[in-house]
């Protein structure tokens, strides 16, 4: 199934580990294959993890874009699942963490990703814009 990604002006998006910039007007592209794309909004620097959901991110989302070192990244997004999971109580989210492993174990890192984000705006909830 195709891919279709609508484009902003300037906007930038990986690629099967390429930077990519959209031109000054927006377009589409279409993927025909699978391929590991990620936009500008979901890229995650190594400056911004600085909470514990981005802990758990940032080795997802290198797993994802990288997928054939997958392996190097994999045993901190372990780590730094358990250690979330250690700390909160509310089963929805606990529950969101069982299926973000699962995704990753079956290399399904964009799922995960995206459950990620959950983590990270349940964080955002409880913890304010605390660095």
């Amino acid at each position: 199934m195709p891919l279709k990604l609508s484009l902003k002006p300037g906007e930038k998006f990986v690629l099967n580990g390429a930077v990519v910039q959209n031109g000054d007007r927006r377009g589409v592209l279409v993927l025909q294959n699978k391929a590991s794309v990620l936009r500008e909004k979901d890229i995650m620097q190594e400056d911004e993890v600085n909470t514990p959901a981005r802990h758990i991110y940032f080795p997802v989302m290198m797993m994802y874009l990288d997928e054939a070192n997958a392996e190097r990244y994999y045993d901190e997004f372990v780590r730094r699942l358990t250690e979330f999971m250690n700390v909160i109580s509310n089963p929805d989210v606990l529950a969101e963490c069982v299926e973000i492993s699962r995704n990753c174990m079956t290399r399904e890192y964009y799922k995960a990703l995206m459950r990620c984000r959950k983590l990270m705006d349940y964080e955002e909830a409880r913890l304010g814009n605390v660095p």
